[in-house]
């Protein structure tokens, strides 16, 4: 079995963790593939997986490095296996104590997949030619560069114009996305498995705008306005980004592949808003006599 491994070198306890997992690899029949910013996590050379056709990915750290995982993995829908080294780890299923039981239950086949929808953006030039083509797990945003400062932009929904946005960014995620940078901004949770968009500004400078949610196969186009369209950028995921000049416009729809998360036992999606985002939590309330 040949599985990929892909790690955030931030977590003091990665090396040990790496290390632990090469021990018990050859036992379960795994062949270990190693991102290449990893090599001196190693005990010992771990091959690259670029180019390998993997079985699954193993992420060590926390959401972040799972979207970037799922980034390395491209369209090739491969299963990926998060395991958490941080504190919420909302997309991850296992953990360091749980890694051994997340092996074997990975070799064996024990396991569920959830086929995640992913966004394909690219920059539409005023010529009509297309530039940074980026596929995002979470979310699309448009905002300014440094500190916030309002945008300006038209949003069309399959070519129809919602109307002008004023605020401080807007925010296109999946149903994944939802809980992420889209929630902190005030959009709905939408449970993975709804086909849907959401389109959330952020800050808005008027009660008339909020949060929309349209189906999954909507396209979705943000084009500054005239004269609004200097210092903005473009975000994939939080991690990756690019500018965006005058004239220029960001298309989105729904990506060809899907993201395939692996889940173990039973850590169904609101047992998780339970239990990472403490949703219902009234535990530090004082009762009222």
């Amino acid at each position: 079995m040949k599985v990929g491994v892909v790690g955030n070198p931030r977590y003091p306890g990665l090396k040990s963790v790496l290390h632990h997992v090469a021990a018990q690899a050859p036992a379960r029949g795994i062949d270990l593939y190693s991102e290449e910013r990893l090599g001196e996590f190693w005990n010992h050379a771990i091959p690259s997986f670029e180019g390998v056709e993997l079985d699954a990915l193993l992420t060590f750290g926390g959401d972040g490095t799972l979207l970037r995982g799922a980034r390395l993995c491209g369209a090739r829908e491969v299963p990926i296996l998060g395991v958490n080294l941080g504190r919420v780890g909302f997309l991850t299923t296992a953990t360091r104590e749980t890694l051994d039981a997340a092996l074997d239950a990975l070799v064996a086949g024990r396991y569920v997949i959830e086929r995640r929808q992913a966004l394909q953006a690219v920059i539409k030039c005023d010529d009509g030619t297309h530039r940074v083509g980026q596929v995002a797990v979470n979310d699309v945003a448009v905002h300014k560069g440094g500190v916030a400062r309002v945008v300006r932009v038209n949003v069309f929904i399959q070519g129809d114009n919602v109307g002008p946005y004023s605020a401080d960014g807007i925010i296109v995620a999946t149903p994944t996305g939802s809980t992420a940078y889209s929630l902190s901004a005030g959009g709905p949770i939408v449970v993975p498995g709804v086909e849907a968009i959401i389109v959330t500004p952020i800050a808005a400078h008027t009660l008339a705008v909020r949060p929309l949610v349209v189906p999954a196969s909507f396209r979705i186009v943000i084009e500054p306005m005239e004269g609004w369209a200097d210092d903005l950028l473009v975000s994939f995921d939080g991690q990756t980004g690019t500018t965006l000049a005058p004239g220029e416009s960001v298309d989105v729809r729904r990506a060809d592949h899907r993201v395939c998360l692996i889940r173990l036992g039973g850590d169904g999606f609101f047992t998780r808003m339970r239990q990472k985002l403490h949703w219902g939590d009234l535990s530090e309330r004082e009762a009222v006599r």
